[in-house]
């Protein structure tokens, strides 16, 4: 048997697990009211990435009404500039559109206000504004699991062993992770973190909840012509090339400097496994209603993140025994706004002033009860409580009747506060959606042209992804043999296909035996394989600190 490895510790008030907005919010929070209390507080952030925004990927059109609260006078220097002026909602059909009069939608959707915008670019600027404030923050430090006392609370965290070979050997540059320990930790990973998904199972947070529902979203950042760029102008579409059952849609953001985001949401409970999310972006580019945007210009970055679009139904209980979740690691963004980034914000102050009483109180590794309440009369519940049948009526009825049920139930939460639907379930989770390969159709997808649609390799490339090769694969099969022998006569094994990155491929020998293969290399942390994989056979866990992507201007 291995002898345990021997690990050094350093001790904090609080530790945060993960540099997106909730993270960073949670500490900058934290700082203020000590400040403002003239005491200290010793706050660490930790970051997977090579350094805070390498692996943040969103639209994004962020709602400011998290950094008011969090700090007013954030535009003076956020790197937030590109205000939105113009709002569309299109639903295409394969060679036209038809434009939704914004007349048609709640207050709610109502975009004017917001800022276009990288999410990765203001989380940098927000790391900047946490060390001001005494924050220490290390980026490239994977958190590979939690640490508990005696009584089973959570003490802290344990960074990731680096220098580990393929083999599980340690090499020569073996250097084991250290633990930090504080009174309290706070689980700010974003969807599907690999901490939060422990968490959640060890405590039973998801006990009477319904299940999570997640989208992948996909998208490339172009420099476009000057002639074809409209500084605000937004725009959503719905419709081809996804059929009525399955739910998703493009958005084109119009950003500063002649940039555009343009990307694909694709709902992973869709049931057809021959869909590729990856190559239903690239078609959607062909469209007459966004084509001529892309035209003439360059691709300059490409990347993948999971969604979670469960809403209030799935946010599980988010308090455990000396910590809490917040943000995405909780689910909270409202589905059909696409925004979650102003509630990951107000989570994060939440959690920071429930903390910081505790602090000061003399608690430690207790569970912080109030956050719950405090949760439920906030703003973020009010956001979410409002749009909770979105989703499942979109799922339930498809896209023509399920949207326009959806807009009919915001109508009357929002006028009057109620819904004709209640509150409705979301059924299954969404690894149980996919039907047999033989009993659907297989779309047909046209072959890159290197323009306007690409392949995923190239597209990897622009993600700057890299790990070390000699690591342990971290994406892990439960059992080995259920991709050829399961999966691939069942569904024509679907992880080759929802993957955005082509990391999972089956390759077939000499004599014609096929053999699962993973490139993990490949891997851009988008969390598709642990949501998707229909026997849940994947479990995907952190890599070496600061592999991954290294998203610019994302």
């Amino acid at each position: 048997m291995a002898e345990p490895v021997e690990r050094e510790s350093m001790e904090y008030d609080v530790v945060i697990v993960g540099g997106g907005p909730a993270g960073l919010a949670t500490a900058i929070r934290l700082k203020q009211l000590a400040t403002d209390a003239g005491s200290e507080l010793s706050v660490a952030v930790l970051e997977k990435g090579s350094e805070v925004g390498a692996h943040i990927l969103s639209g994004a059109v962020i709602d400011p009404s998290g950094l008011d609260a969090l700090l007013p006078d954030w535009r003076a220097d956020a790197p937030l500039k590109t205000q939105v002026t113009d709002d569309r909602f299109l639903y295409l059909t394969e060679k036209g559109s038809i434009r939704f009069p914004n007349i048609l939608f709640p207050r709610l959707m109502n975009n004017h206000g917001n800022y276009a915008g990288s999410l990765g670019n203001l989380c940098r600027w927000l790391a900047g504004k946490a060390e001001a404030l005494g924050v220490e923050i290390y980026p490239g430090f994977a958190v590979a699991d939690c640490v508990y006392t005696d009584d089973g609370a959570v003490k802290g965290v344990v960074i990731g062993d680096m220098g580990v070979g393929r083999d599980g050997q340690p090499k020569d540059s073996f250097t084991p992770g250290m633990e930090l320990h504080a009174k309290y930790t706070v689980i700010a990973e974003g969807v599907r973190g690999s901490t939060a998904k422990k968490l959640i199972a060890r405590f039973g947070l998801s006990e009477g909840r319904e299940p999570q529902k997640f989208g992948i979203g996909l998208k490339e950042l172009w420099e476009v012509e000057p002639s074809k760029h409209k500084p605000g102008l937004v725009m959503h579409t719905m419709g081809w090339p996804l059929d009525n059952s399955t739910g998703g849609g493009s958005f084109l953001y119009h950003l500063e400097d002649n940039l555009v985001a343009v990307g694909f949401v694709v709902h992973l409970n869709y049931s057809n496994p021959w869909i590729s999310p990856f190559d239903e972006f690239q078609r959607v580019k062909l469209h007459p209603a966004i084509r001529p945007t892309l035209e003439g210009g360059r691709r300059l970055s490409y990347g993948a993140r999971a969604i979670t679009e469960g809403g209030l139904q799935s946010v599980p209980k988010m308090t455990f025994p000396g910590g809490l979740l917040v943000g995405c690691s909780a689910g909270l963004v409202n589905v059909p706004r696409i925004k979650g980034s102003h509630n990951a914000i107000k989570s994060g102050m939440l959690a920071a002033e429930e903390i910081f009483r505790a602090v000061g109180a003399g608690c430690h590794h207790d569970e912080l009860s109030g956050f719950e309440s405090a949760f439920r009369a906030s703003g973020i519940y009010t956001d979410l409580h409002k749009v909770r049948n979105v989703k499942p009526l979109w799922s339930r009825y498809g896209t023509l009747l399920g949207v326009g049920l959806g807009g009919l139930d915001m109508w009357t939460n929002s006028l009057f506060g109620f819904s004709l639907f209640g509150t409705l379930s979301h059924g299954k989770a969404d690894y149980q959606t996919l039907k047999p390969a033989d009993q659907c159709v297989k779309p047909t997808y046209p072959k890159p042209d290197g323009k306007i649609t690409f392949d995923k390799l190239s597209s990897v490339f622009l993600s700057n992804t890299n790990h070390e090769e000699d690591q342990p694969i971290h994406l892990k099969l439960k059992d080995p043999s259920i991709p050829i022998a399961v999966n691939l006569p069942r569904y024509a094994e679907p992880a080759q296909r929802y993957c955005p990155a082509g990391v999972y491929e089956v390759v077939h020998g000499n004599d014609g035996t096929p053999r699962f293969q993973i490139n993990a290399q490949n891997c851009v942390h988008c969390k598709t394989c642990d949501i998707k994989d229909p026997e849940q056979n994947i479990n995907w866990v952190v890599p070496e600190g600061g592999g991954g992507p290294n998203y610019p201007n994302m």
